[in-house]
C-alpha cells in the first residue's frame, strides 16, 4: 500500500542538519506513527514521504519554509527578571511557557544579563534545513475514527471519549 492521505503510516528516522549532526532519531523507540493528510508532521516530510511505499528507504531534505519556518526576529525579545516569580536561578536554555495574544507559546532562554532575561518563542529548529533518513516500517489505511478525529489511535484507544 502506498503512502496516501488518510493512510497511517510508522516510520524510523535519522535527522541531521547540513553539518550532519544528528538532531534526533527514532534509534532505539518505537517507530514515529502518524496519520498521512492530517498536519501530524511537518508539511516538507509529509510530502517526500507521499507515493513510497512499506519498506521504502527514503532521504528527504526539508527547507525551513517546509519544517519549523524561518527564524521571527520578533519571537526574540527582553523580558525583565521579575517576570519569572517564583524561579531563583534562571538560565539558559530554561523553557517557560509564556501567555501571548495569540495564545501559549513555549520560550528558551537564550541570555541572562542582571535584571534582563532574552527569551525565544522559535522553534528551537527554525531556520534549518532538516536531512531526513527514513525508514518505512508500516502503511495501512486509517480506521473512520482515526479520520474523522485527525490523528492515530494507540492500542484500545478506539473506544475511549476524546
Amino acid at each position: 500500500m502506498q503512502i496516501a492521505d488518510n493512510t497511517v503510516v510508522a516510520f524510523h528516522y535519522t535527522l541531521t542538519n547540513d553539518a550532519g549532526e544528528v538532531l534526533d532519531s527514532s534509534e532505539g523507540r518505537e517507530p514515529l506513527t502518524y496519520l498521512h493528510g492530517s498536519g501530524n508532521i511537518i508539511p516538507g516530510l509529509e510530502k517526500e514521504l507521499a507515493g513510497h511505499n512499506s519498506g521504502d528507504q527514503v532521504k528527504a531534505r526539508v527547507e525551513p519554509s517546509e519544517g519549523y519556518g524561518e527564524v521571527q526576529p520578533s519571537l526574540v525579545q527582553d523580558v525583565p527578571r521579575d517576570a519569572f516569580q517564583g524561579v531563583e536561578d534562571i538560565q539558559p536554555g530554561m523553557q517557560f511557557q509564556a501567555q501571548t495574544e495569540g495564545g501559549p507559546l513555549l520560550v528558551t532562554v537564550t541570555k541572562v544579563e542582571g535584571d534582563t532575561v532574552t527569551v525565544d518563542g522559535n522553534h528551537p529548529l527554525a531556520g534549518e534545513t532538516l536531512n531526513f533518513d527514513v525508514n518505512v516500517q508500516e502503511v495501512r489505511e486509517a480506521s473512520a475514527e482515526e479520520v474523522e478525529h485527525g490523528h492515530v489511535h494507540g492500542e484500545g484507544e478506539g473506544e475511549q471519549q476524546h
